[in-house]
């Protein structure tokens, strides 16, 4: 990592880029790329075989020995099979570096290792790869060396998708279809695709390293299981945007320059809410490759973090009583000739498209708002949700008042004869320009908001793959657009029947629209009333996948068959279950191996204190009454372990996963939180020497 750099010598030094394949490509073989890539279909062989070669030689050229098909199983992370660029050697000892078109193409990994949900039993070992030609490959320069890795699609033998990415390529394919017919009544013939665009910003926490390794909760769980909070949090609102420390700043310079080279479009860098928290956002790429970019800018951070003596926190709540961490997932839709489709124009009341558009996203947000909440559930986002800056477990829309207006005015009369403008805001200095005023304000309490020219996705989790959210989105919105095509295409009278069912989709979907504050306990109840769903654990949205309605939506687009969705759902039960048990395990490990006997040591400390006070003719009441106190919350604790331990153990022999998974949730964390409680309390009074791990003052304030 250099001291200094400049951007656009590096910026995606590390990609095999259209731009290189161009350069190294004959025209026939480059021309056949660009139409697979932009239309679809299948490579020749021959072509495949010499994108291969350039491709080997780019790769060794700058210092690659090994390949790999680097993909994303339904683990939530990427896997990589290292393949070297050999051959045997030829006869005089010499060795041939070899890589071919099928070996390009197709890889074969073994499914059964990988979560499959029951797609695939233990000795049906047989899986693909399959090269996605629409996300470039990229060179991995890390302790193994540089690594050729292709971004691939990870499929059983039998066909059943295996990953996160070969349904998002689906729903991207039928989001485009389905937006076409929408463009092309609107007499845009030019366009042949529509282009999902997403922009992920990414939260994380960063830890002193020394201090992650003194605590195994960070290790095994990711988040601290103990802990009582610090003196300081985020009350005073002096972190959020202040001054990057040097150290941090020394990290973000580092991670920018290895996300760079990798062809990820760092933009924005700054400090969060929490103590320790900060964020990283790109700019905006098409959905798959978005969805490959945050997870290098997840792999690149822990990375370069340990490079400075730390660690990232990726986990949605690693401390308990501060700002969580999300990952707010901006999605548009554009066609190729260049139109944003959420794009409202200057006048937003006349711009019938957009206005469509928007009656058809809310259709599609009030339909599956309960898929779109499941899209977002993971074990650490069940934390957030709801809590310190991140939006509730219910779905709803923020529209902003300018087209909130509209829509009224739609819903009222059938026509938008008006729109509220943004004006000007007046600084009242002489120095300081007018600025151009928004029509509207943001609201950052709303899980799914329209931003101007796009939906921010607050939900989703700063651990999870972008993949699931995106998949969601895209496939509800083109069935929005698959039905509202349907009809119109069919009208004598275009222009009356767009209008009438923007006006009906407006109406019948009002309830989904909520512009005031999602973190009221009023909200609770109005959205009770409006009849929205709040589901507030990963184990009660897993189901929402395969209700008829799921079902029906997911296959009539071939984005997922009944079997992967079923699939799915085991594995999230699987995952939570797997998950609390490991988080139960360590707590039982923490308390039973290190907070107990601390405190036992602490209270003989006090015992042998109040003997020789009174020895020596003093006054022990104080040191007496502390003892009782720390004695008698020690004693709930020992309690809450043995409780713990029986109910952990309980919930290990139970076979039907989903129930194993829902009494993880209702049982086994409810004696989690009795066991945290009076260690937490204990924290507060035991001898800072005795006490065994770190504080939450040591692990936000000491970065």
């Amino acid at each position: 990592m250099s001291g200094v750099m400049n951007v656009e010598e590096i910026f995606a030094k590390n990609v095999f880029t259209l731009g290189k394949m161009k350069e190294r490509l004959p025209k026939d073989a480059f021309k056949e790329v660009k139409q697979v890539m932009d239309h679809g279909g299948e490579l020749s062989m021959e072509t495949a075989n010499v994108v291969a070669k350039a491709m080997k030689d780019w790769a060794v050229e700058n210092g690659a020995t090994h390949y790999t098909h680097w993909f994303q199983p339904l683990t939530g992370i990427t896997a990589e099979k290292h393949d070297a660029f050999v051959a045997h050697p030829d006869e005089m000892g010499k060795m041939i570096t070899e890589f071919s078109g099928k070996e390009l193409i197709k890889g074969e990994p073994d499914a059964s290792s990988f979560p499959s949900g029951g797609l695939r039993a233990t000795f049906e070992a047989r899986g693909y790869t399959a090269w996605d030609i629409t996300s470039p490959a990229f060179l991995k320069e890390a302790a193994t060396g540089a690594i050729l890795c292709i971004p691939t699609a990870f499929c059983s033998y039998t066909g059943e998708a295996l990953d996160k990415k070969t349904p998002l390529l689906r729903s991207m394919e039928a989001v485009s279809k389905q937006a076409l017919r929408i463009v092309k009544l609107f007499g845009n013939t030019e366009a042949t695709k529509v282009v999902a665009s997403v922009g992920p910003e990414q939260e994380y926490f960063l830890i002193d390293e020394k201090y992650y390794k003194q605590r195994t909760d960070l290790m095994f769980a990711g988040r601290t299981l103990f802990g009582a909070p610090a003196p300081k949090g985020q009350e005073m609102e002096d972190h959020y945007f202040g001054v990057i420390r040097e150290r941090v700043g020394a990290f973000m310079k580092d991670l920018n320059e290895e996300l760079w080279k990798l062809g990820v479009t760092a933009k924005t860098q700054h400090n969060e809410v929490a103590p320790a928290q900060h964020e990283l956002a790109p700019i905006y790429e098409t959905a798959n490759i978005a969805v490959d970019h945050n997870q290098l800018v997840m792999e690149t951070m822990k990375r370069v973090a340990v490079h400075h003596g730390m660690r990232c926190l990726l986990h949605e709540k690693p401390y308990a009583g501060v700002n969580g961490s999300g990952k707010h997932n901006n999605w548009s839709i554009t066609t190729d000739n260049g139109v944003n489709l959420l794009d409202p124009g200057d006048t937003p009341n006349e711009n019938i498209q957009f206005l469509l558009v928007l009656a058809c996203i809310m259709k599609a947000v009030d339909t599956h708002a309960d898929l779109l909440r499941q899209s977002a559930a993971d074990v650490g986002n069940d934390h957030r949700l709801g809590a310190n800056e991140a939006p509730p477990a219910i779905i709803s829309i923020f529209l902003g008042e300018q087209l909130e207006d509209v829509v009224t005015q739609l819903i009222e009369t059938g026509n938008a004869t008006s729109f509220k403008e943004g004006g000007k805001l007046e600084t009242g200095v002489s120095t300081l320009p007018d600025l151009d005023k928004d029509a509207t304000d943001r609201n950052r309490t709303s899980p799914f908001a329209f931003t101007g020219n796009k939906f921010e996705f607050r939900m989703v989790g700063s651990a999870d793959s972008i993949a699931g959210p995106n998949t969601i989105l895209n496939a509800i919105v083109a069935e929005a657009f698959c039905e509202a095509a349907d009809k119109l295409e069919k009208a004598k009278d275009f222009n009356t029947a767009v209008h009438d069912l923007i006006k009906e989709y407006m109406t019948k979907h009002q309830r989904i629209i909520f512009n005031g504050n999602g973190y009221a306990d009023d909200w609770v109840t109005e959205a009770e009333k409006r009849g929205l769903p709040n589901i507030k654990s990963m184990v009660e949205a897993a189901s929402t996948l395969t209700t008829k309605k799921a079902v029906s939506l997911f296959e009539q687009f071939g984005i997922y068959t009944k079997a992967e969705l079923e699939s799915r759902e085991e594995i999230i039960y699987e995952t939570y279950a797997k998950t609390i048990n490991i988080e139960a395990l360590t707590m039982i490990d923490m308390a039973g191996k290190q907070i107990i006997p601390a405190v036992v040591k602490y209270t003989k400390a006090l015992a042998d204190t109040i003997n020789a006070v009174k020895a020596a003719g003093g006054d022990a009441s104080v040191q007496t009454e502390l003892l009782k106190t720390v004695s008698k919350k020690l004693a709930a604790m020992q309690k809450a372990l043995v409780k713990l331990e029986k109910t952990e153990a309980k919930a290990r022999a139970m076979e039907d996963v989903k129930k194993q998974a829902f009494f993880y949730k209702d049982s086994v964390k409810s004696v989690m939180d009795e066991l945290r409680e009076p260690a937490d309390e204990l924290e507060m009074i035991v001898d800072k020497e005795i006490w065994p791990i770190p504080t939450y003052g040591e692990l936000m304030f000491e970065v």
